[in-house]
């Protein structure tokens, strides 16, 4: 996307540049917040001793959250619970790690585990947005150029790409808004978890699990601000 905003003419926008900028700044900004987090805490260790994996298994016990499977799996920061498979998987750092950041990481997952027993109803759209939002998100790029160069050839077809790309794009934004209550959500109910069952038990492990996991929740705001701010630039530059 980065080459269609260099050798574009509307570059020299200040409006159209600065939403590709800030766009670029937020995400990031975000990124590097969300990894120093971590990496400062998963030098700290917890004083239950716990793994990140035992840590889940006991949020999920302690929400009342039944026939979850913890696994480990490849990857840096690859964590996520999977609905359909009921299974939390988490990253060799988190799973075997006894740090704050390994428990928080944990925590949060698990807390995705017990939305799905409850049903809560953000988790529910955002699965069933999930195939939409991945073929918006791969689709909208092409339509999008396209249309560009159908329109530098002055072809009628050119404008509908442009704006079905758009379309696709807002698509996924969708599902970015839709992540957000449930990411804060899952958020919320670790914190309040890890605090009840005494797994976190001083303020010191407190604060550094609120760091991590409101790191982690600026990420997921960072992608939906960044994209709003993409958005703007292609509306922008459908209406040349």
């Amino acid at each position: 996307m980065l080459s269609l905003f260099f050798f574009d003419p509307l570059l020299g926008n200040p409006i159209y540049l600065l939403a590709t900028v800030l766009g670029i700044v937020i995400t990031l900004v975000a990124q590097v917040r969300v990894k120093s987090a971590f990496h400062k805490y998963s030098n700290v260790g917890v004083l239950s001793g716990m793994t990140g994996a035992e840590a889940a298994a006991a949020v999920c016990r302690a929400g009342g959250v039944t026939g979850v499977t913890i696994e480990r799996s490849a990857g840096f920061l690859s964590d996520h619970y999977d609905p359909n498979d009921r299974a939390l998987r988490l990253s060799p750092d988190v799973y075997d790690g006894r740090s704050i950041a390994a428990i928080a990481v944990a925590a949060h997952e698990a807390g995705h585990s017990i939305q799905h027993s409850e049903n809560y109803g953000p988790l529910g759209l955002r699965s069933v947005l999930v195939p939409v939002a991945n073929i918006g998100g791969r689709a909208w790029w092409f339509v999008f150029v396209a249309g560009m160069l159908l329109q530098s050839a002055q072809s009628m077809l050119g404008p509908f790409l442009m704006q079905l790309g758009i379309i696709l794009f807002a698509v996924l934004i969708f599902f970015q808004l839709v992540t957000l209550p449930v990411e804060i959500d899952a958020s919320r109910r670790a914190k309040a978890v890890l605090s009840s069952t005494g797994i976190v038990s001083n303020e010191t492990e407190a604060e550094g699990v609120s760091k991590v996991l409101d790191a982690a929740a600026m990420t997921y705001v960072a992608a939906a601000a960044a994209s709003i701010m993409q958005l703007i630039a292609l509306l922008m530059r459908s209406r040349k």
